[in-house]
């Protein structure tokens, strides 16, 4: 394939999904425009999975495995401000974290691979809706995605602008973080300022609680172990004169395991419930789980790596990168299938980077052809020819 041909044409394909975002299960012309192209390579094509998901299949030859793909679909509720001719053509909405670029990296490894055909088995792109609100993978989960679709592997990326360009960067183990909210009440009895030993204060139990959560982390979480217990409100019905009589907190948790999950939301609940015993207050604690972490299958990682390496030079690749403590709702797939999360860098070397969810943010498309290669060597590597 001529392979300026090819960039034109993902970039073409790139500002056209950028200039019509769509925000979570509202995807119905971004699905529209990715089942039109992925009937033309000859792909068999599912919609509606989890709402507006879709679900497409490649087939060469008579291998029985099946590898899935996944590209997030969803934009966010930001009004763009970039200047340039495909800008966000609705109102409030943009593609602030470059799921545009990760569609089309899909759509061309699916278009690369029906091209050459020098595999052996299926290749199963899966385009999720609603990955920001943490809802998406679920959704289709839920659907009977697995059951319908079955894949034996699965994997994913997502760019990062803090990433030299076209560097592919992976780890074994937990590469993203789970994000868990919290709601934490306190009632007292309020009363004049002048007169505090008349009434229970719930400031005083609300202060001990936002220093005793820091303890989490620093004294009962394993050192080696990422872990982020962040406070982020706090709202009181009290005055400049009036001891209030209640108090909400809210805040945001993040790790990357499982276990430190239970550990965190564990202590939290004991923190809470021994400092309100304390002042005498009576308290409501809610703890909710938004996203899974995200965590790679080691072996999987090993043949992420291998195909990064292939597809842009070792110089260019890490396999025991940082985690990165944002949150992605992969997670739920490799919860229950084997797989591997990649970043692929799109930072551009002497300009300014905006990060995702800025307003000025745009995906660097220099790096779709990259990141469809990637997959392309991926599928090549996990289906390998007779």
């Amino acid at each position: 394939m001529d392979e300026e041909k090819v960039k034109k044409t993902l970039i073409s394909w790139r500002h056209t999904l950028h200039a019509q975002p769509e925000t979570a299960f509202e995807e119905v012309k971004t699905a529209s425009f990715l089942a039109d192209k992925l009937c033309a390579m000859g792909c068999t094509v599912h919609e509606g999975i989890g709402g507006t998901g879709i679900v497409a299949d490649l087939t060469v030859g008579d291998g029985e495995k099946v590898i899935g793909l996944r590209a997030d679909m969803d934009a966010i509720n930001v009004e763009e401000k970039g200047a340039f001719s495909y800008r966000s053509a609705v109102p409030g909405k943009m593609h602030g974290c470059g799921h545009d670029g990760h569609m089309v990296i899909l759509l061309g490894a699916m278009w690369l691979l029906s091209e050459s055909r020098n595999f052996n088995g299926t290749v199963r792109a899966i385009f999720q809706p609603a990955e920001e609100p943490g809802k998406g993978a679920q959704a289709m989960i839920d659907d009977g995605l697995f059951e319908k679709y079955p894949v034996d592997e699965i994997y994913g990326l997502h760019n990062i602008p803090f990433l030299p360009e076209g560097e592919i960067h992976t780890r074994p183990g937990g590469i993203m973080a789970s994000e868990d909210n919290f709601t934490i009440k306190i009632h007292g009895r309020g009363g004049h300022a002048s007169s505090p030993h008349v009434g229970i204060d719930p400031l005083i139990p609300a202060a001990q609680i936002i220093l005793g959560l820091q303890t989490i982390v620093s004294r009962n979480a394993n050192p080696l172990k990422p872990a982020v217990v962040s406070v982020t409100e706090l709202h009181t019905d009290g005055a400049h004169n009036a001891i209030p009589s209640n108090i909400v907190m809210t805040g945001d948790t993040r790790s990357t395991s499982p276990e430190m999950q239970t550990l965190i939301e564990t202590r939290m609940q004991a923190i809470v419930e021994h400092a309100c015993a304390m002042a005498g207050a009576d308290y409501e604690f809610s703890y909710t789980h938004e996203f899974a972490p995200t965590v790679n299958w080691p072996e999987c990682t090993s043949h992420a790596a291998a195909a990064a390496r292939k597809a842009v030079g070792e110089g260019k690749v890490k396999d025991n990168c940082q985690p990165w403590m944002a949150s992605e709702d992969f997670g739920s797939f490799l919860a229950k299938i084997p797989g591997c999360f990649v970043f692929l860098g799109s930072g551009k070397a002497g300009k300014e980077n905006y990060m995702c969810h800025n307003a000025h943010f745009d995906f660097n498309d220099n790096v779709l052809l990259t990141g469809a290669a990637f997959f392309k060597a991926l599928v090549e590597e996990r289906l390998p020819e007779k």
